[in-house]
């Protein structure tokens, strides 16, 4: 997005974003730098990218950051133990006969996914790696929803099959 557009953008939404994250996160300092994080996210967006809600976008953005921040601050509180304890401990991780087998589906499904073609491998990352929705995946690559969902059944059919065939679990 032109940094011109941002900045009207900037001009427009951010008291309301501030509050948005404050009354959230109960820190406005850490509103504000939320809030400049949600504003440089909408300047990073793609330029031939076409956001139809940007209030909607950045709260959602918003939104985001502060449950990112939130699942950060819960992994730091996570209590220590010392290095005995943890020498002590059971290994309750996957034997290495069961590392072996998940890198071999892995592989497969990798190799699946780079048979198909570009449009179907790209909605499966969007939808299945990056989490969109089918509607924003849909305006992401200007296409439909039904074939968003189509090109999705698609590729995970395709997949099941390449695993199946694999003799993968």
């Amino acid at each position: 997005m032109q940094r011109d557009q941002v900045e009207r953008f900037f001009t427009l939404y951010q008291a309301e974003i501030h509050l948005f994250l404050s009354r959230r996160l109960a820190n406005p300092d850490l509103a504000t730098d939320l809030t400049q994080e949600t504003f440089a996210r909408l300047l990073g967006v793609d330029p031939g990218e076409t956001i139809e809600n940007v209030r909607a976008y950045l709260y959602r953005t918003a939104h985001r950051l502060a449950i990112d921040h939130r699942r950060k601050q819960q992994r730091q509180r996570t209590v220590s133990l010392p290095d005995e304890t943890l020498g002590s401990l059971p290994d309750r991780g996957p034997d290495s006969e069961a590392r072996v087998a998940d890198r071999e589906t892995l592989a497969c499904l990798v190799h699946a996914l780079e048979e198909l073609p570009p449009l179907t491998r790209r909605i499966f990352q969007l939808t299945r790696v990056e989490g969109l929705s089918y509607a924003e995946t849909a305006r992401r690559l200007a296409v439909s929803e039904s074939s968003v969902q189509k090109h999705l059944a698609r590729a995970l059919r395709h997949a099941a099959e390449r695993l199946r065939g694999a003799g993968a679990r």
